[in-house]
């Protein structure tokens, strides 16, 4: 059976879901007000056969396919070039980064991006969503070989963020969390049981204003998603329809100092030592400026399983 690909939609004010081939979209029957809820009530093997009417893809408006009540978890530091060029060595890193973003930042794959008035330094993040298949109420042991019974499917995320507030203030979530700071979609791939493998082969590249800036591949992770969700579900609990963005490769804005120039910091005042790293964010000219405009895509080498493009212009605050 093969992946299914699926959009949350509006059309004539009303919200639906519907499965999207080359472009037409067949609307699924029935109202399913949460991520959760469709997640629960569909199956691929179904949705694989749906027919009926179609709508283009030009005629309609599309949402992102995870709503706001579902959360937002992420990965961070998880492909071993982005260590490197996030100050970290990485093989003496052996821990998962795990952080959150808030769920009002969730928006549309085709959404402006807002650049807070206060944030100087504006960062992309290409990443792979999975969605969350079932319930987690308790310790379990997640595998290759039972994945799928966990995961629904995969989105594109953007983790945009501040980084002059990420860094020197420590705040990852307060960084990237601004509103806007989320797009997510535009479709997303259901996935069967035989096509888990997929999540270790898909290819992520992001461009702004068309020059490529991160190109990688998921078989480049560093903690997979088995292995994440069996260290998630021994802290906490999730939902079916939760989003988790498993990290980012190279080529973001961010430069940090080696390990060795981050030990010569670390004499320094605080004050003296963030001086510096924000005079050398400034002589960085891949942070995003009102007018860019971001584009990512994942897809499968075979194009089995193609999420679409993400599109973002930046925009100033109001």
């Amino acid at each position: 059976m093969p992946a299914v690909h699926v959009v949350r939609f509006e059309h004539q004010n009303t919200v639906q879901w519907g499965v999207i081939r080359q472009g037409r979209i067949t609307p699924i029957p029935g109202e399913f007000a949460t991520t959760g809820d469709f997640i629960r009530q569909n199956s691929v093997e179904d949705l694989a056969q749906l027919k009926g009417s179609e709508l283009a893809e030009s005629e309609v408006k599309l949402l992102s396919p995870v709503t706001r009540n579902q959360q937002f978890v992420c990965q961070g530091a998880n492909y071993r070039q982005h260590m490197i060029e996030s100050g970290m060595d990485p093989d003496a890193k052996k821990f998962n980064m795990i952080f959150t973003k808030a769920t009002s930042c969730l928006v549309a794959a085709d959404s402006v991006l807002i650049k807070p008035r206060s944030v100087r330094f504006l960062d992309y993040e290409i990443e792979l969503g999975l969605i969350m298949k079932r319930a987690i109420s308790g310790a379990v042991s997640v595998t290759d070989s039972n994945l799928h019974e966990f995961i629904a499917g995969v989105v594109i995320v953007n983790d945009y963020s501040a980084r002059d507030i990420q860094i020197p203030q420590m705040q990852f979530y307060k960084g990237k969390s601004f509103r806007t700071f989320g797009p997510v979609g535009p479709y997303l791939c259901l996935l069967g049981e035989k096509d888990m493998h997929y999540l270790k082969a898909l290819q992520l590249r992001l461009t702004v204003n068309g020059q490529v800036r991160q190109d990688d591949s998921t078989a480049n992770l560093v903690y997979g998603p088995a292995e994440t969700l069996t260290e998630l579900s021994s802290v906490q609990d999730l939902d079916t329809g939760d989003l988790i963005a498993t990290g980012t490769p190279a080529g973001c804005a961010l430069s940090i100092p080696s390990p060795a120039k981050q030990k010569i910091a670390a004499l320094m005042s605080e004050a003296t030592k963030w001086k510096l790293f924000l005079k050398a964010q400034e002589s960085r000219p891949q942070y995003l400026k009102v007018g860019d405009v971001v584009e990512a895509r994942i897809r499968s080498a075979d194009g089995a399983i193609d999420l679409g493009v993400q599109r973002n212009r930046v925009v100033g605050e109001a």
